[in-house]
């Protein structure tokens, strides 16, 4: 590095042209259009039998984190969990707005409309 922490060579402001990379291979760089909160609720909804073990996997996270997103979702009212023998059975209340104010005006059954296997 140069004075001022500057590459030599380098003007100010030129950046090389980045090239767009196809969706298949933008796995793994460090970030996603859904966080797992959406794809949590996204697969309850279209199974709500699925066990934690199933949702985390599915999910691509840990146990202890789809226990701790469907809670999460319990709290905000998004899921309501029902036991059914030693099971348990979630029910998704799309009715309920987006939590920021930005897409306030958006209830979540709109999100899971896009999403729905037809």
């Amino acid at each position: 590095m140069s004075v001022a922490g500057r590459r030599p060579g380098r003007s100010e402001g030129t950046r090389p042209a980045a090239e767009p990379v196809p969706a298949s291979r933008r796995e793994g760089q460090g970030w996603t259009l859904l966080t797992s909160h959406g794809r949590v609720l996204l697969l309850i909804a279209r199974e709500p039998d699925l066990r934690l073990r199933d949702i985390a996997e599915r999910a691509r996270i840990t146990e202890r984190s789809a226990a701790s997103i469907v809670h999460d979702l319990e709290v905000a009212g998004y899921v309501t969990k029902e036991r059914v023998g030693r099971r348990n059975r979630y029910v998704v209340h799309g009715d309920l707005e987006f939590r920021h104010p930005a897409e306030g005006e958006h209830r979540v059954g709109e999100l899971i409309e896009i999403f729905a296997d037809d």
